[in-house]
């Protein structure tokens, strides 16, 4: 069938988070499996035109009139990516913003225009389109606008973080020109605001999110973002499908990141690689010593409250160990940064690299023994899975898609890959982190099976990209 994907960002291309790695992952999976796919995306000015070729010309109409814009395309990978040229997106420096904290003032109307672009290209296009398949909250007004323009197509809206919803004032739904409808808003009466992800679930045929558990999560007050009660009534068509990894770039056995390749079957790179990392980073180079590592944005939802604040600073406490070791990644939240820095003073186990690099990433998911990932919410998580793939066993919190990839050793020690806090808390982080350390150096012979399970996961496109085929079947049949 033909399928196209709405995206405001799509590996390689553009990105800013983990949504463009699932278009740039998820839509050559599908076209392995003999679907037609384009993914549909603003051309935004950082993009290399190089291999690109002109396309449809067109008008959409906006409160201003008929707005002319553009198209160019590239194949890669039998995915046909489709850019969408206005000066909205050619002529800025970022996708959303200029800096992550510095969103552009008319991002209701670029993405309106985006959104109402979207049957308009598929006109001007000919093409014969069975599904569009629209993500996250810049794609969200895609349904109403093809339902508005009475094209008769399936769609899907799928949520990647619901807590981004694409939020703004009523009265910038005046800029596209159209009537919306009520349903589109949130919010109590005399407050009412435009809410584009709201947008994609009120009219969507099918809802998806990227983890059977976070799917579940989402239906209760605490996680619902204020949603849960419409994702409540939507439950039969809201299906959790499992993000994939992709298994090139993050492979222990060819990683282009570090020399040190090691697969399933002789783990000898990764012991080397951890010797490397501990000497250049200042630890002390002892393999009995079990290495930690986190690389995440330094924030609250990645659990750093719990890991500093609070009576019960509980990083400060492990530390004091001289059988932990703690390598994190990352930037973020300044106040945070500041007290990792200032622990860091005081304890030599513990490093801290405020920055980011593809290098020092997949070395330290490479090296470390475990990878550290007290998360609020997750949902579905990457790092678990490459953490996974590399034989460096995760310490998580069960929510959302780290519920759904790893099992507990506590538990289930004949079939686990990790070890998971029930809740999250500094007693919590405190009690995994030790279960490990024991586990790592009582349990040599238990350790090496689990590290053997966690490298032998399926955490591949394949299956996932199966259960959207299906997902899609069934409302082509329907």
């Amino acid at each position: 069938m033909n399928i196209l994907m709405v995206s405001s960002e799509a590996v390689p291309f553009s990105k800013s988070g983990g949504l463009a790695d699932v278009l740039g992952s998820l839509s050559p999976a599908l076209a392995k499996k003999g679907e037609v796919v384009r993914v549909f995306m603003p051309m935004y000015s950082f993009i290399d035109r190089k291999g690109f070729r002109k396309g449809p010309r067109f008008t959409v109409p906006m409160l201003n009139g008929e707005v002319a814009v553009s198209t160019v395309s590239r194949k890669l990978d039998g995915v046909e990516y489709v850019g969408l040229e206005h000066p909205y997106f050619t002529e800025r420096s970022g996708i959303y913003g200029d800096t992550s904290f510095t969103p552009y003032a008319d991002n209701a109307e670029r993405f309106m225009l985006f959104a109402k672009a979207v049957p308009y290209y598929l006109k001007a296009a000919e093409w014969n389109c069975d599904i569009v398949h629209c993500h996250d909250w810049t794609a969200g007004l895609v349904p109403f606008y093809l339902k508005d323009c009475q094209m008769k197509v399936h769609t899907v809206f799928t949520i990647h973080n619901l807590a981004y919803q694409g939020d703004f004032s009523r009265f910038d739904t005046v800029l596209g020109g159209d009537r919306i409808p009520e349903e589109v808003f949130s919010g109590p009466a005399g407050g009412r605001r435009l809410n584009m992800l709201k947008a994609g679930l009120e009219l969507a045929d099918k809802i998806t999110t990227v983890s059977p558990t976070y799917a579940e999560e989402i239906q209760t007050e605490r996680y619902g973002c204020g949603l849960d009660w419409l994702l409540r009534e939507r439950k039969e068509d809201l299906k959790g499908i499992l993000n994939g990894m992709d298994m090139h770039e993050w492979n222990p056995r060819s990683d282009k990141f570090f020399p040190e390749h090691y697969s399933v079957k002789d783990r000898s790179g990764k012991n080397e690689l951890k010797a490397r990392v501990q000497k250049e980073y200042g630890f002390k180079e002892d393999p009995n010593i079990p290495l930690f590592t986190m690389i995440s944005r330094i924030a609250d939802q990645k659990g750093y409250g719990e890991l500093l604040g609070g009576n019960h600073p509980v990083l400060e406490e492990l530390l004091y160990q001289e059988n932990f070791q703690l390598l994190v990644i990352g930037t973020g939240d300044k106040h945070y940064e500041e007290k990792l820095k200032e622990a860091e003073k005081r304890h030599d186990n513990l490093v801290v690299n405020i920055a980011f690099s593809s290098v020092t990433a997949h070395e330290a998911e490479g090296a470390a023994d475990f990878f550290l990932m007290p998360s609020r919410y997750e949902p579905c998580g990457l790092n678990q899975m490459y953490s996974l793939h590399y034989g460096t066993l995760p310490v998580a919190h069960r929510t959302g898609g780290l519920a759904d990839t790893i099992i507990d050793i506590t538990a289930n020690p004949s079939t686990g890959t990790g070890f998971l806090m029930e809740d999250l808390s500094s007693e919590s982080i405190s009690d995994a982190v030790n279960r490990a350390i024991r586990y790592y150096k009582e349990n040599r012979e238990g350790m090496e099976k689990a590290i053997t399970r966690a490298m032998t996961v399926d955490l591949s496109w394949d299956k996932s990209a199966g259960e959207y085929i299906e997902l899609y079947n069934t409302l082509s049949k329907g």
